[in-house]
């Protein structure tokens, strides 16, 4: 028996026989200098390599099954990765000033790109380094004269491969598929979102796999820890197979509430609602109980493309996300990019510290033509009635009145032109910096709602890069400055009347939901996969326990002693849901915890 150690990206458990969809080809990739002479056929046989490529899985595209035909819009991004020239462009360019051949030339490529992402602070952008190389593995596969056939399964199985690709979705055959398990893919990459499509367990990131699995090996497939444990041993086998039917007798349990409201036992109502970034996402929102989209990341449409998205691609996209989510409420952020969140056609900004430089709305105000672009989009889009828009990273007054400034000057525009848009646009603000939150009384004058989004206010509250393994530690959700500043949120927005909601990574914490409802915050927003457990935490508790919850924590001086206080209450209240409800979050686990 070993266990191989992986990321998990679907929750669940599987046992089943091994069976491999690809493998690397392991071998190096030739390096080769060239001639001059042979300089222009090798660039020939990169555009070669690559229009192979995208013609397979355009065809892939239309073979897609009406089940997964969400996937489409990944096979889209996957296109773009292709066409854009800091891939294809720079691989040329190598080329033809080294005179190297056109393997070697797209791995330098793809290698440069990978600094590039590495430097991003967002998880979500950091994974996209994946999908370009999975690209370019294609690319290669093809400049070997690799063929993209698939081979047929047989039976049920435990899928196995180097990577699953979106073009790959067209041809498998999804009702054999027990599990997906990879050697490459991050916490949001394809994989994790086709096993979640399909409800089974997955692991990716498993570097070991190909050099340990053979195929007809029997595997457990643990999606709730992220490990793979081969030829299990009786004893061992016993206790998985207990844990599976334990985990799936608590899924289908949450599964059958998921569509009720988030509301407490003595009646306090709490919408809870979802944070996506792409439309495919939409079946799972509304599959797990979603009442609405409380935070859609309009950066996913920027990214890599070889040109900016057109007002008409934008109002098409943001319109669709609105009419399937109907009536539920949709809320647009705009474009919150910057040196931390890559935009291609934008370039890369020479900033000291980018955390705090040229992003978000600043970064906007900086591109007002790109700005202006998007506000039409969302203002047309609102015809259907049920569109929100916010605006990120706001530091102040004087932000806020420049971006309702531009707005007005779209609506002007578009009233001028004869574009219909609903003139009652609901327009809020992100709730992030600890300026904000101290003028939160002043700022709540101006707007129609606020979201409150944590990652970026405890990490500017208490100094802490997350990603920083030397003091990620430190990055304390219920810090009892963060619980006050957010505890001024809520009680700066009712004052004014306005609502508040929290989409930052707390409100899929069950340590620290609770403490949310104690200060009557009215709406959460969070990842899909995770809503039927918050949910069913809500229903089961009481605004007088969560009152008297939030009365302790903010009486408490320290960190540590607040956190062993919520451990010792929630674990007490509701331990059926830690059991299992840690592994059906898309993230690393809460330093709360």
């Amino acid at each position: 028996m070993a266990t191989l150690k992986g990321i998990p990206v679907s929750a669940g458990i599987s046992i089943g026989r091994a069976f491999f969809l690809n493998r690397s080809g392991a071998g190096p990739l030739p390096r080769q200098t060239l001639p001059e002479a042979l300089v222009g056929p090798e660039m020939v046989r990169l555009d070669r390599a690559i229009e192979q490529f995208a013609q397979e899985i355009e065809q892939a595209r239309e073979r897609i099954p009406a089940d997964l035909r969400e996937h489409a819009l990944i096979i889209d991004s996957h296109l773009m990765i292709l066409k854009d020239p800091k891939l294809s462009g720079v691989a040329k360019r190598y080329i033809q000033t080294l005179g190297i051949n056109a393997e070697w030339a797209l791995d330098k490529a793809v290698a440069d790109l990978e600094k590039a992402f590495e430097a991003l602070d967002d998880q979500y952008f950091r994974d996209r380094i994946q999908d370009v190389r999975t690209v370019s593995g294609r690319v290669q596969a093809r400049l070997a004269g690799q063929t993209a056939e698939i081979r047929a399964i047989e039976s049920r199985v435990v899928l196995m491969a180097h990577d699953v690709s979106p073009a790959d979705t067209a041809s498998l055959e999804t009702d054999k598929i027990m599990a997906l398990v990879t050697v490459q893919g991050g916490k949001t990459s394809h994989t994790g979102i086709l096993a979640r499509t399909l409800g089974i367990p997955a692991v990716v990131g498993v570097t070991e796999l190909e050099r340990e699995v053979r195929d007809g090996d029997l595997v457990v497939v643990d999606g709730l820890r992220g490990v793979v444990v081969l030829s299990p041993a009786e004893e061992e086998l016993a206790r998985l197979s207990d844990l599976k039917y334990q985990f799936e007798a608590y899924q289908a349990g949450i599964m059958r509430g998921c569509h009720l409201p988030g509301e407490t036992i003595d009646g306090y109502r709490l919408k809870v609602k979802a944070n996506i970034e792409m439309l495919e996402e939409v079946p799972t929102v509304v599959n797990n109980g979603g009442e609405g989209i409380g935070l859609y990341r309009t950066e996913y449409s920027y990214m890599n493309r070889a040109k900016l998205p057109t007002e008409e691609e934008l109002y098409q996209e943001y319109l669709d996300l609105a009419t399937i989510m109907s009536p539920r409420r949709v809320t647009l952020r705009t474009l919150d990019a910057g040196a931390d969140k890559f935009v291609s056609t934008l370039g890369s900004l020479d900033e000291r510290n980018p955390a705090l430089g040229l992003r978000a709305i600043r970064l906007c105000m900086h591109h007002r033509d790109i700005f202006m672009t998007q506000l039409r989009a969302m203002l047309r889009a609102s015809v259907a009635g049920n569109i929100s828009v916010m605006f990120p990273m706001i530091s102040g007054l004087r932000e806020i009145r420049q971006a309702k400034a531009m707005l007005a000057e779209a609506r002007a525009q578009l009233r001028q032109e004869g574009h219909r848009f609903n003139a009652d646009l609901p327009v809020g603000i992100m709730m992030e910096l600890p300026s904000a939150v101290m003028i939160a009384e002043i700022l709540a004058r101006e707007v129609d709602f606020f979201s409150i989004g944590t990652n970026d206010l405890i990490q500017y509250s208490l100094g802490i890069d997350r990603t920083n393994r030397y003091v990620s530690h430190m990055y304390q959700p219920l810090h009892p400055a963060v619980v006050r500043s957010i505890k001024h949120v809520v009680d700066a927005a009712h004052q004014a009347g306005i609502e508040v909601s929290l989409c930052g990574e707390m409100a899929s914490d069950p340590f620290c939901v609770p403490i949310l409802m104690g200060m009557q915050i009215d709406c959460i927003s969070l990842t899909p996969q995770a809503i039927p457990g918050i949910k069913r935490i809500i229903r089961q508790a009481t605004m007088d326990d969560c009152k008297n919850l939030l009365k302790l924590v903010l009486e408490s001086p320290s960190v540590t002693r607040t956190n062993a206080l919520v451990q010792e209450t929630i674990f007490r209240q509701f331990p059926d849901e830690l059991m299992f409800y840690s592994s059906l979050l898309d993230r690393e686990e809460s330093p709360a915890h």
